[in-house]
């Protein structure tokens, strides 16, 4: 009598359970981002890192010279006036970018005839190139020619044209404007997002329960939205602290000074002037001020786990 045979089962290879394993398909895609951050991200932080410990000039290599760059920046008046001008114009631009964005978001939110038109013009600032938007407000600023010193000429509020960009309160003034434009559609799109998830009902119920319009907003929206709040201002955060161009093309950190950024120094030490280990050790100056931006961010997530019932 023939004995049936038994099939017997083979366990799949190492490489077929690697094939079929979702953890593998998602670093395969990942691979390639992490390509690009390392050949164009993390490959020139290290460079600049290194160049900041060397007195490298353009067309000349350099040696090892340890912090002799960071100790000269340590006694430079321009660089610690780089620095306060970078945080006055950070900390400014930031705080006048988030309340008119929560502000237009509020609006924004609300039943409004032809919402999706104003919606995409609001967008219209954000989307401009920052190199046309600067040329546009060089014009507006003009010392002769300024429309808006003409405007405030025939409204009979001014008597003499104002120099925008000659003064340096006013150069510092003018800037911070200028990037406040550029940047509240970002704050306010971003914030209308976020508006847009928060439940009706809990409006509803906190209605009935008798809340008043700052009550609602107090209590139901500002919490909520503070996860979106965090994240969108260490964006915004992050790119005016960066910012350049608009300033290179404005003022190039003029008057006296007056508008440079730690951005537009390390350029025009590194570049303009040469000398790239001074620029670089600049531009890593930079770095812990990002990184406290960063924190900022991960502690505004770290809430959000709160508000959904996750651990601290």
């Amino acid at each position: 009598m023939a004995v049936p045979s038994v099939a017997v089962q083979r366990r799949p290879s190492f490489l077929s359970r690697l094939a079929e394993s979702r953890n593998t398909l998602g670093l395969g895609f990942m691979l390639p981002a992490a390509a690009l951050l390392l050949v164009f991200l993390t490959y020139p932080l290290g460079l600049g890192v290194w160049l900041g410990f060397t007195d490298t000039r353009i067309g000349r290599p350099g040696i090892y010279i340890g912090v002799e760059n960071y100790e000269y920046l340590w006694s430079d008046s321009v660089f610690w006036l780089s620095v306060f001008n970078t945080l006055l114009y950070t900390v400014s631009a930031s705080t006048l970018k988030f309340m008119l964005g929560l502000w237009l978001a509020l609006i924004l939110n609300e039943k409004l005839p032809f919402k999706s038109f104003f919606r995409a013009v609001v967008l219209l600032p954000w989307v401009v190139p920052t190199v046309l938007s600067a040329i546009a407000f060089w014009w507006i600023y003009d010392s002769q020619f300024s429309i808006l010193s003409w405007a405030l000429q025939q409204m009979g509020l001014i008597d003499h044209r104002i120099n925008f960009l000659g003064d340096p309160t006013n150069a510092r003034a003018s800037v911070i404007a200028a990037n406040v434009w550029r940047g509240i559609p970002f704050v306010a799109i971003t914030l209308l997002a976020g508006l847009q998830t928060i439940p009706q009902s809990l409006y509803e119920a906190a209605t009935l329960d008798g809340a008043s319009r700052w009550q609602l907003f107090r209590h139901v929206t500002l919490p909520l939205l503070t996860p979106i709040i965090a994240i969108t201002m260490t964006f915004s955060v992050l790119f005016t602290f960066t910012d350049f161009q608009l300033i290179y093309v404005l003022t190039r950190g003029g008057p006296v000074n007056a508008t440079h950024l730690m951005a537009t120094l390390s350029f025009q030490r590194g570049i303009s002037g040469g000398q790239l280990g001074e620029g670089a050790a600049i531009a890593v100056a930079m770095i812990p001020f990002l990184l406290a931006a960063i924190l900022f961010s991960y502690f505004g997530l770290q809430r959000r786990r709160w508000q959904q019932g996750g651990g601290d």
